[in-house]
């Protein structure tokens, strides 16, 4: 896959926009990704769907990727609808070939790939001893195996253009926590398998690791009211985060603010592991 003749936004110059999100939060909009594609899994909802709008809005062309169909059609409509170039794909992110099928597609459509966000996960709460090996294998594929495939699949595209690889670890990678053995396994190896990367791709491509701490997602429906007073009292902010606030973290990744930027672990908690690392 070569370059396209897309025009590509320069370092340092963007228009300013302001969108204003509950809670007094001021976000700073640039045109960062005019002229760029961008490909992100997971993004009918939560951070995945706030990343896709978020990287639009900033110029890019997105490829959302999910297997909840009517609500990644319905993130990829929101998009168009306010401007936006936008279209959503069925895919299983544990298949080898759905992810070839999917690098074909983005040759043929866009000619290029400049930023992989690789978002999807599992999750199965239950202490280690309780999990079925089909649970397991979930978690693992879903989590971490998904993102080597998508590497595998993008990497040469991403080198021709310079681009940027973001994977969505968790505080759980951090932080022990009771049921999660599968999950923080795998958010763990995603943290370690982004140095790889950055190592392996570097210089022409930059591989970063964002780890969010509790974020108000559908996730946590499953939760009782006091077992979210118990996470809101263990930050900093004592709120929730929102998925538009990890959004922006993985834009600054993924852009040319972040151009000296690889390897490294980006923490969106409110300072829950702060918090946690000093109780």
């Amino acid at each position: 896959m070569r370059p396209s003749s897309a025009p590509v936004s320069s370092p340092g110059i963007c228009i300013i926009n302001h969108k204003r999100y509950g809670g007094g939060v001021t976000e700073k909009t640039c045109r960062r990704f005019q002229g760029r594609v961008a490909l992100i899994t997971g993004a009918a909802s939560g951070i995945g769907a706030a990343t896709a709008r978020r990287l639009a809005a900033e110029g890019a062309a997105v490829v959302a990727v999910d297997i909840a169909d009517a609500a990644g059609e319905a993130v990829a409509e929101a998009i168009r609808r306010e401007g936006g170039r936008a279209e959503y794909r069925h895919g299983d992110v544990t298949s080898a070939a759905m992810w070839d099928a999917l690098a074909a597609h983005v040759a043929d459509r866009y000619g290029r790939l400049d930023v992989l966000h690789s978002n999807a996960y599992a999750v199965v709460v239950k202490p280690a001893h309780e999990l079925t090996e089909a649970e397991w294998d979930t978690q693992l594929g879903v989590t971490l195996k998904a993102s080597w495939l998508a590497v595998r699949a993008f990497a040469g595209a991403l080198r021709d253009t310079g681009g940027s690889i973001v994977l969505t670890s968790s505080v759980h990678a951090l932080v022990g926590l009771p049921g999660h053995p599968a999950y923080a396994a795998a958010k763990g190896a995603l943290c370690a398998m982004g140095r790889q990367l950055a190592v392996e791709y570097g210089p022409q491509v930059r591989v970063n690791t964002v780890l969010p701490g509790p974020i108000m997602t559908a996730a946590w429906d499953r939760v009782d009211e006091a077992g979210r007073a118990d996470s809101v009292a263990e930050t900093v902010a004592k709120r929730f985060g929102r998925p538009e606030e990890v959004a922006a973290a993985v834009a600054f990744l993924a852009s040319s603010d972040a151009s000296y930027v690889t390897g490294a672990n980006l923490v969106v908690d409110g300072g829950w592991s702060v918090v946690k690392a000093s109780s």
